[in-house]
């Protein structure tokens, strides 16, 4: 970067990562109150915050920002005297998702209101895995570093994954549900379908680069995948224990293909899946260790995902 008076607050974590994986780190002088990654940018000053009680169980979370929406409101806010403080040159955000992180409509507005400062606004819209790649080389042109080699890099992974599967015949690759909510149920769209497919597994309920969808309990039964994996949005490991129950936990899901043959797993899709920015390469491998665990072992196990046990499956009925 030749301008070493560029200040960039960055209002969503894909984005800080994408800087910090491009040697933009030490230019990010405020964050979102969700970028956490990586831990070096912890100790910048926070821009946002939630106007929703994420400790909420999954289903007051849903109406909660259901009855945002509806009032015409942002599920965040932006401190605008935080912004003035830093001055900024540029910002970066997305208008991808009301729900994953400040609106660019909220944004601009409060752009609109900084005196000092007119910062250049960079919003991002990734629906693909092409769409990542698009944005990594946008923000390098514009903040004039190389996204050559951290592109070839993570390409590069990619095509690992994909050669080794080859050969596998139809039968060996998995059907897949991707669970993105638990209540109401969601499967996790835009990239994850693309995700899944590239590392041999048949993604179920929803197709690439479209929104996620809301299906019925009685579908995920019926369609009786070989593979569940949890991956709710904004979530770690033991969040995603917890409300899994909500499910594992009815009596029908002893009846589930998944269950039986102990391939329903939780990850944290907090740190991986919901985020689209260069650790969709890692979600990508974690998908890999747990749809072909025979032929991929990256060592995320423990720490990325885990097995959801059989006792953990027993009804609440049965428990008592």
């Amino acid at each position: 970067m030749k301008d070493n008076s560029v200040r960039i607050v960055s209002l969503i974590p894909s984005g800080t990562e994408i800087l910090a994986a491009l040697g933009l780190t030490d230019a990010i002088v405020g964050r979102s109150h969700e970028c956490d990654y990586p831990p070096e940018i912890q100790n910048r000053p926070i821009c946002t915050a939630a106007r929703l009680n994420s400790k909420a169980a999954s289903q007051e979370i849903h109406n909660q920002v259901n009855n945002l929406l509806q009032s015409a409101l942002s599920i965040y806010e932006i401190n605008t005297e935080v912004l003035e403080q830093v001055k900024p040159t540029h910002i970066v955000t997305q208008d991808q998702c009301d729900v994953c992180a400040v609106s660019l409509q909220e944004v601009e507005k409060a752009v609109a209101n900084l005196i000092d400062t007119s910062p250049q606004i960079i919003s991002l819209q990734p629906n693909l895995l092409e769409d990542v790649w698009q944005d990594i080389e946008r923000i390098g042109n514009i903040f004039e570093v190389d996204s050559v080699k951290l592109l070839e890099n993570l390409e590069a992974r990619v095509k690992i994954c994909q050669q080794k599967i080859q050969g596998l015949s139809l039968t060996e690759l998995p059907t897949v549900a991707c669970i993105e909510w638990i209540e109401p149920l969601m499967v996790a769209a835009n990239w994850i379908p693309e995700l899944v497919n590239l590392v041999g597994g048949q993604t179920l309920f929803s197709a690439s680069g479209q929104p996620s969808a809301t299906i019925s309990w009685e579908t995920l039964l019926i369609t009786n995948p070989d593979v569940i994996i949890f991956m709710p949005c904004g979530w770690d490991l033991q969040r995603t224990r917890q409300e899994a129950r909500l499910l594992t936990q009815r009596p029908e899901w002893q009846e589930l293909h998944a269950a039986q043959s102990g391939r329903v797993y939780i990850t944290d899709g907090n740190s991986y899946f919901n985020r689209p920015g260069p650790r969709l390469v890692d979600s990508l491998e974690i998908l890999a260790e747990l749809l072909h665990p025979d032929i991929f072992d990256y060592g995320y196990k423990g720490t990325a995902w885990e097995v959801i046990s059989a006792d953990e499956m027993i009804p609440l009925a049965v428990t008592k």
